[in-house]
């Protein structure tokens, strides 16, 4: 019975919480958030055929914390090189990164992060979806980028929804 009023747990959460801080803690906000938060997911469930499962959501603390300091440092070095160096100086490319993830969100979740993250943007990904291209706008060593891409994120995100 749970599983038909609320379809997707987390989603329902996330939307309660997102609404409550958006319009102020209250009981009138929490209420309607909790309307929200069930009403939106099985309006939209028809879209979600398959749920994700979250294997490990004590990474997802983790992944968050990790992302949330790469942004932060990659903000710093952005305005560095917006600041201190000229255009023709950047050494800016596209890496291959080739992904071991195999579920749509875990690869969504991927490119998301590299494009969250300044100076980086997930540029495409490949036909078979077995690798993603992304632009670096400063990078010496792409290989070097590539497997901090991999330990840094990938291999979280394989503990989060696939393992």
């Amino acid at each position: 019975m749970f599983g038909t009023l609320i379809p997707h747990p987390l989603l329902t959460l996330l939307i309660v919480v997102v609404w409550v801080l958006l319009n102020g803690i209250s009981w009138g906000a929490a209420v309607l958030g909790l309307f929200l938060g069930v009403v939106v997911p099985k309006l939209t469930s028809a879209f979600w055929p398959d749920r994700p499962l979250v294997k490990s959501p004590l990474t997802i603390v983790e992944y968050a914390l990790i992302v949330l300091w790469d942004i932060v440092v990659a903000n710093f070095q952005v305005a560095y090189l917006i600041l201190f160096r000229r255009g023709d100086d950047l050494h800016s490319q596209f890496v291959t990164v080739p992904l071991d993830l195999r579920t749509p969100e875990a690869i969504s979740a991927l490119a998301g992060t590299i494009t969250m993250t300044p100076g980086t943007v997930s540029a495409t990904l490949s036909a078979d979806g077995r690798a993603l291209l992304v632009h670096c706008l400063e990078t010496y060593d792409p290989e070097k980028t590539v497997s901090d891409i991999k330990a840094r994120y990938e291999t979280r995100l394989q503990r989060i929804f696939e393992r």
